[in-house]
């Protein structure tokens, strides 16, 4: 990309990634304003009959658009989704996100072994847990991303296969004027193997990415240290 181009995006991410923040530290009025939001995809079905069959659910996704519109969308239908959340050292920040992301759903679990143990907990009993999967994970696999090898974590995956669930990618996407949002759950991905089902993924996102490149918000390095 031309210089002029890369400033250009990196206005629009800033834009868009202040309105995501802002919509998280307000989610519990997010949340209500359904006129917002579109569903569309089979993984809204998918996510449906394993809820009826007494069944959890993982949903994967990345820090990309505006993810809390998936879990929306969800309590939409008249189910919950919990989510997995990194607790951060800033104690006024920490305060004010983790007040947004339990507005979205419950439980939230914290990044560790502790949260790792309540999470199992809760699809074993048949909950639903959003995962975001495009955070540099150093003891994951290196793993295709944008064309890259990225190292991934393979817990959704393994989640997936080890209780029989279904994973099911999903994207809140921002629409051109920034206040409403299509939210498409695509097909579960086929149980295979870890690697396989993450590739998967990676491949996913990485779609969604280069199609609207300005709505991925991930601005550490998601590359460094693969060599």
């Amino acid at each position: 990309m031309k210089r002029s181009a890369r400033a250009r995006l990196g206005q629009d991410m800033g834009q868009h990634m202040g309105r995501t923040l802002f919509e998280i530290y307000h989610d519990a009025e997010f949340q209500t304003q359904h006129h917002k939001f579109s569903a569309s995809g089979p993984g809204l079905a998918a996510l449906k009959e394993a809820q009826a069959a007494g069944k959890g659910a993982i949903i994967v996704s990345g820090h990309f658009g505006q993810w809390e519109a998936v879990r929306a969308v969800i309590k939409m239908h008249g189910l919950e989704s919990g989510a997995v959340y990194r607790p951060h050292k800033n104690r006024h920040y920490e305060r004010r996100i983790r007040a947004g992301i339990e507005a979205g759903g419950m439980p939230i679990f914290p990044t560790g072994r502790i949260g790792t143990k309540a999470l199992v907990r809760h699809v074993r009993g048949g909950g639903i847990i959003s995962i975001l999967l495009d955070e540099k994970y150093l003891e994951g696999v290196r793993i295709p991303f944008l064309g890259h090898d990225a190292y991934t974590s393979l817990s959704a995956a393994q989640l997936a296969l080890k209780y029989d669930l279904p994973m099911i990618p999903a994207y809140g996407i921002r629409a051109e004027d920034g206040n409403a949002f299509r939210v498409e759950f695509e097909a579960p991905i086929r149980h295979t193997n870890t690697i396989t089902m993450t590739r998967a993924f990676n491949d996913s996102l990485s779609a969604r990415i280069l199609t609207n490149p300005e709505q991925w918000y991930w601005m550490l390095r998601r590359w460094d240290g693969v060599a």
